[in-house]
């Protein structure tokens, strides 16, 4: 480094001689040379940080945009879940009462075939035997269930 006094970093009292400035000159532009590839690796830098941030921010976006599909996916599931959840309790209701009138109608057979031995004929006061509901064969039989009673059909 040359100082004011024409000599170079202190080490010489002698006047610069020409490879002194040489080597001054060379060790400025290695200097500048330096500094421009520090300014060119720093752009380079800021660059790459950049590119990073940005695509970061595009990969927030597809995130957000999977998450609200996610979530739109959800909710339809969840609607569609209450939906069945709120008809089998509604068949489960209709099997139930289904069951009941079932289990009343077999009660009411045996009750009758109990009271009456075997159905006799009930003649009421027109003496009208057929139609009389109690002189029907097949009330002698106990009801069946199947599987297919309990399905509801639309």
């Amino acid at each position: 480094m040359a100082s004011s006094s024409g000599t170079s970093s202190g080490y010489s009292t002698l006047p610069n001689s020409g490879s002194e400035e040489d080597l001054m000159l060379l060790m400025d532009q290695r200097k500048r040379k330096r500094m421009i590839s520090n300014r060119e690796s720093a752009r380079r830098s800021r660059l790459r940080k950049q590119k990073h941030l940005d695509d970061l921010a595009v990969q927030v976006s597809q995130l957000r945009n999977e998450n609200q599909q996610i979530l739109t996916s959800v909710n339809l599931t969840t609607q569609r879940f209450l939906a069945v959840e709120s008809e089998n309790s509604v068949l489960r209701a209709q099997l139930s009462e289904l069951n009941n009138r079932f289990e009343s109608l077999n009660e009411i057979i045996n009750f009758m075939n109990v009271t009456n031995g075997v159905f006799e004929p009930v003649v009421d006061n027109n003496n009208n035997y057929f139609n009389n509901p109690l002189n029907m064969a097949y009330l002698n039989q106990p009801i069946m269930a199947s599987a297919d009673m309990n399905m509801v059909h639309y």
